[in-house]
């Protein structure tokens, strides 16, 4: 996946729809450092993050690192909305998801959506 290309429509807003569900029933990690550790951890089950960061240099090691450890990565468009979708207050250039919670299935759908693509 290149940080430069958006995912499908469908996939950012499934991607959205994950991040909330599992901030409110599950455990997500905020902010691209978090995320990193998640992923080296391997504990996390998705993550997700905003094309629009500035720096790009903040998020480009996520690709690479997600695709040796095996973790589905995806690319929304925006930081805000990837905060808000988190219940953040503030944007965040990444999240990942470590505990699922209610959005196992949704998850899984991503996954799946992602290998074919």
């Amino acid at each position: 996946m290149n940080l430069n290309e958006e995912s499908p429509k469908e996939v950012v807003n499934k991607a959205y729809e994950a991040v909330e569900q599992a901030s409110k029933t599950g455990k997500v990690k905020k902010g691209s450092n978090e995320a990193t550790k998640a992923i080296e951890r391997g504990i996390a089950k998705l993550v997700v993050v905003a094309k629009d960061v500035d720096p790009k240099e903040i998020i480009m090691h996520l690709p690479p690192l997600c695709e040796e450890k095996g973790v589905p990565l995806v690319v929304v468009p925006s930081k805000e909305e990837l905060g808000a979708s988190a219940g953040l207050t503030i944007k965040t250039a990444a999240i990942a998801i470590i505990q699922e919670g209610d959005a196992k299935n949704i998850i899984k759908d991503l996954t799946n959506k992602l290998k074919k693509a």
